[in-house]
């Protein structure tokens, strides 16, 4: 039998000056768990609209780690269907839902964004904007990217709270990866290409070769935090940030 692999973690999520402005928390969430080869790692934004945004985001990024941590791995695609449908039915019956059925979901309208690796395969789960990127080689500059889904207008996306949201459901499959991150729509604008399939080359890279190398976590949170709070991270987006990095090695 393997030795357990311990996955190193590094996640932060900062407050947009929009809701700064407004004086009200930010909306984004993100949760991890780990498991002898496995990590499951999930992030979501509650939408601003959304009456209970941060609750909807809060309950998915928990439950689905805690399902998904010891899920059979093989089927590993419908127990995130199944984790996903475990959340929404919690929050049908949630204090705050009025209805107690869909209907009330739309108050915790979320997108949703996560990950499950183990023994070298792992494969992105997506709902939604924010963006999964899946670093498969740093010397060649590798990449798999989970890439956002908006609607017809550009500040419309998906909720795993919708009606329809299996159709919303994506799955990109990666192997062999040094590391990878999870982050919501806040940083996708300037960790993505406009086109929004690659990587501008002067943030995530840089932030793997650091965060790879700062071993204390205290610090590497502060660096990270520090990097998506600056004055050009500020201007390029007011909107709550959150980038959480897992080491695969």
């Amino acid at each position: 039998m393997k030795n357990k692999q311990s996955f190193q973690i590094v996640a932060v999520s900062t407050v947009g000056a929009y809701h700064k402005a407004k004086g009200v928390q930010g909306q984004d969430c993100f949760a991890s768990k780990q498991n002898n080869h496995r990590v499951v790692a999930v992030v979501s934004d509650g939408a601003g609209s959304a009456k209970y945004g941060k609750i909807g985001a809060k309950y998915v990024c928990e439950k689905v780690c805690e399902l998904l941590v010891r899920a059979d791995f093989n089927h590993i695609r419908q127990h995130i269907i199944n984790a996903i449908e475990a959340t929404r039915d919690e929050l049908m019956m949630h204090r705050l839902n009025k209805t107690k059925n869909e209907n009330g979901l739309v108050d915790f309208s979320a997108t949703l964004i996560g990950a499950v690796y183990q023994n070298g395969k792992g494969v992105f789960f997506h709902i939604g904007d924010g963006a999964g990127v899946a670093l498969l080689n740093e010397t060649k500059h590798d990449v798999v990217i989970s890439e956002p889904e908006n609607g017809i207008f550009a500040s419309e996306t998906f909720f795993y709270t919708m009606d329809d949201w299996k159709d919303s459901l994506r799955f990109t499959p990666f192997e062999k990866a040094d590391s990878m991150f999870l982050m919501t729509d806040g940083v996708t604008c300037f960790a993505l290409k406009k086109n929004e399939k690659s990587l501008e080359k002067d943030f995530i890279w840089p932030i793997n070769q650091f965060l790879s190398r700062e071993k204390n976590t205290k610090k590497a949170s502060r660096a990270l935090k520090n990097t998506l709070e600056t004055a050009q991270a500020r201007r390029l987006s007011a909107d709550d940030k959150t980038l959480m990095w897992v080491s695969l090695k």
